[in-house]
């Protein structure tokens, strides 16, 4: 293999002529000789046993060249980029050069690599920070999520009332006759909820326990096509009626649900928390908007490759994430009516924003000449086992150290930023709503936003198919 020329043309690409000795596709063109010989049949010899001269003679020398190049070009283009160092981002873009012969063959590659980054400013920046304020209004707000998650239902003899749980069987009919997913049996409906179609709930408020009842329903317009605007009967039976029974807000409460034995403990803790908590979220939208603005602030010619790659990068994960949700990707395209190339289309713009900042944070490593020691890497593995409570050696099975040496040194570039950024007052808040989507350092991706709207648009699409069964 012979590197005859290699030059740079746009966006990032480098275009390499590479020389393929007679040697070299002679070797390949035995390789194809061995594949394809089984498939080629010859009076007088067994399957596979012709040889090579033979079919050859019968087909022309060229039978096996197309073969022999598919088998010398990954070799020879590998090659050639290693020699080179070229650091490749995506698949090239291959054309011959004249004519091929058992001398051998040319080929031109276009391949994309890593751009050439010019860092704009990334120290002495400023952007706004929200100042951390926590109220006794928040503190009773993450009291009152402890009582509900502490809260029982217990059963009551009386009529049901808004707020209680009644446990049901029903079925719908259509003109007289049972439809599909109008049935269900035991059923815990929370009176209020709105989970059920308008004005059902409303009219097992009332009932008691053993009492029947016909529900008279008209569904909405905008419901499923086969019972959109349609009236249907509800046969509905309670079996019991269940009211919440709230802990009281005490010092027994606070023993109960923490390690804290009076309750104004319990509120110092939260508050606390509350204030760490609100303190990462602006300490991170800070570091954000300030990597945003180094983003923006570089100069690169981005191959399209790279922004393609993060595409399909954003669309792996919103399957897995809309996966773990139970919703089948197929299923998901079916409801919204949406199309994978729409999705990679839409992805387009915040793929762009985060190669640029990808690109941001390795040109900072390389200014700054940031490492990471075993030690460094060690105590992040120690780090993260604190954090999820894992055995220490657990967590290095899971992750390679060369995954979180990474993160570290990119962790460096950004508190790099921070550290000698100025943070200012946020201007204050109008009435108007904001539909910005702000985009996170290299450990996070703009697309995680978007697929949670997206699984959104999902859940709201099911929300018909759910009720079809109440």
């Amino acid at each position: 293999m012979t590197v005859k020329s290699c030059e740079k043309v746009e966006k990032s690409q480098v275009a390499l002529t590479v020389e393929v000795s007679a040697a070299e596709f002679e070797a390949a063109i035995e390789k194809a000789y061995q594949k394809m010989r089984k498939k080629i049949n010859v009076q007088g010899f067994r399957p596979g046993k012709a040889p090579r001269k033979i079919i050859e003679g019968m087909y022309g020398a060229e039978v096996f060249f197309e073969e022999a190049i598919n088998i010398a070009f990954p070799e020879a283009y590998e090659a050639a980029v290693k020699e080179k160092e070229l650091q490749v981002v995506g698949y090239p873009t291959v054309e011959m050069v004249g004519e091929c012969t058992k001398e051998g063959f040319t080929f031109k590659a276009t391949a994309p690599v890593y751009p050439e980054v010019t860092l704009g400013q990334y120290k002495g920046l400023s952007a706004p920070k929200d100042e951390v304020k926590v109220t006794a209004a928040d503190v009773d707000e993450r009291l009152k999520q402890l009582s509900d998650r502490n809260t029982r239902l217990v059963s009551v003899d009386r009529e049901a009332k808004e707020g209680d749980t009644a446990v049901i069987d029903f079925e719908g009919f259509l003109d007289g006759k049972p439809f599909d997913g109008g049935k269900g049996e035991n059923h815990s409906l929370e009176l209020g909820s709105h989970s059920f179609v308008p004005g059902y709930e409303e009219q097992v408020v009332g009932m008691k326990a053993g009492e029947e009842k016909d529900i008279d329903i008209t569904f909405p317009e905008d419901y499923h096509a086969d019972l959109a605007g349609k009236a249907v009967v509800f046969k509905v039976k309670v079996h019991e009626v269940k009211e919440k029974e709230v802990p009281t807000m005490d010092d027994e409460f606070a023993k109960d649900v923490s390690e804290f034995d009076t309750l104004k403990e319990l509120k110092a803790d939260l508050k606390k928390k509350i204030t760490e908590e609100r303190q990462k979220d602006a300490d991170r939208a800070f570091a954000d908007t300030l990597m945003d603005q180094v983003a923006e602030g570089i100069t690169a010619d981005i191959p399209d490759a790279m922004v393609e790659a993060q595409c399909h990068q954003f669309l792996d994960n919103f399957k897995m994430q809309i996966a773990q949700q139970g919703i089948p990707y197929d299923q998901y395209l079916k409801l919204t009516g949406m199309d994978e190339a729409k999705l990679l289309e839409d992805a387009k713009e915040p793929a762009l924003r985060q190669v640029k900042m990808d690109l941001a944070v390795a040109a900072i490593i390389k200014a700054e000449n940031i490492e990471a020691s075993d030690e460094d890497v060690e105590a992040e593995f120690q780090k993260l086992a604190d954090q999820y409570s894992m055995d220490l050696e657990m967590v290095k099975k899971y992750l390679h150290a060369d995954q979180v040496k990474d993160q570290i040194v990119s962790q460096k570039a950004v508190d790099i930023v921070v550290e000698s950024a100025t943070a200012t007052k946020p201007e204050k808040k109008t009435a108007k709503k904001s539909t910005a989507k702000k985009t996170t350092k290299k450990a996070e991706t703009a697309e995680t936003a978007e697929g949670a709207e997206d699984t959104e648009s999902a859940e709201s699409q099911e929300q018909p198919a759910e009720k079809d069964a109440e």
